[in-house]
C-alpha cells in the first residue's frame, strides 16, 4: 500500500476516539479529576441539541484524544454493545491510582495485578458510563 492515507509515512495518525456520554459534567469529572485528563475544548451545538467536549493528556495536535459527545436529549443510558472493547491509558503507579479511584466510587472489576498469560501489571476500571477504562502499569 504506497503513499496511501493510511501508509506510515503519510502523516497519518488517529486524532480522537467518540464515545457518547449520558451527564457529560459526571464523564468530564471522571476524566479530568479523576484520570488527569485536560479538557482541551468544548463546544455546544444547539441546532444538532449536542456538545461535544475533547479531553486528553496532550494536545490535539500531536496527541490522540478521546471526544466526548453528549446528546442533550438522550434520556436512556446508551447500549453499549459487544464490539467496543477498551481505553488503555498506561499509569506510573496502578495501584494508587486503583485504591484512589476505589475511594472515589469507581467501579475496579478488574483490580491490578498481572495480566493473564503474561507478567504486564493491569487493570480495569468503568468511566460513569459504564466504557472501560484498562490501566496499564508503565
Amino acid at each position: 500500500m504506497a503513499n496511501s492515507a493510511a501508509s506510515p509515512d503519510s502523516g497519518a495518525r488517529i486524532l480522537h476516539t467518540m464515545i457518547r456520554v449520558k451527564d457529560l459534567d459526571r464523564s468530564l469529572d471522571f476524566y479530568t479529576r479523576l484520570l488527569g485528563m485536560n479538557l482541551l475544548r468544548k463546544s455546544d451545538y444547539p441546532g444538532g441539541r449536542f456538545t461535544l467536549a475533547f479531553v486528553g493528556y496532550g494536545d490535539e495536535a500531536s496527541s490522540a484524544v478521546i471526544e466526548l459527545t453528549h446528546n442533550w436529549d438522550q434520556a436512556e443510558p446508551y447500549a453499549l454493545g459487544s464490539g467496543f472493547g477498551h481505553v488503555a491509558i498506561g499509569v506510573p503507579d496502578i495501584y494508587g491510582a486503583c485504591k484512589r479511584l476505589e475511594q472515589e466510587g469507581v467501579k475496579i472489576p478488574r483490580p491490578p495485578g498481572p495480566m493473564k498469560h503474561g507478567t504486564t501489571v493491569i487493570a480495569f476500571v468503568e468511566d460513569p458510563d459504564g466504557y472501560k477504562i484498562e490501566l496499564i502499569a508503565r
